[in-house]
């Protein structure tokens, strides 16, 4: 299962409103395992994400996360799947 984590750069105080927005998305998706906590240091939020194909896990980052309003950047790391087993 394909699997990465997002880390999110966010305008001053919106993490709150964002992490929610990403668990109201995330939530109606049945094949994804989400996980979406605020941190502190250079982000603000992480995400790890798991989909059933890499195309869905592409997808959900540019159509969806990339555009949620406050959201300035993110960082995008891939899982190596073998590594996983």
């Amino acid at each position: 299962m394909p699997t990465t984590y997002i880390l999110i750069n966010s305008d001053l105080g919106s993490d709150m409103e964002i992490i929610q927005k990403i668990k109201d998305m995330l939530s109606k998706e049945s094949s994804v395992k989400y996980e979406v906590q605020g941190v502190y240091g250079v982000y603000d939020i992480i995400i790890k994400i798991s989909a059933n194909s890499m195309d869905q896990l592409r997808s959900m980052i540019t159509d969806k996360i990339r555009k949620i309003d406050k959201v300035y950047s993110t960082l995008t790391m891939m899982v190596i799947e073998e590594q996983e087993k």
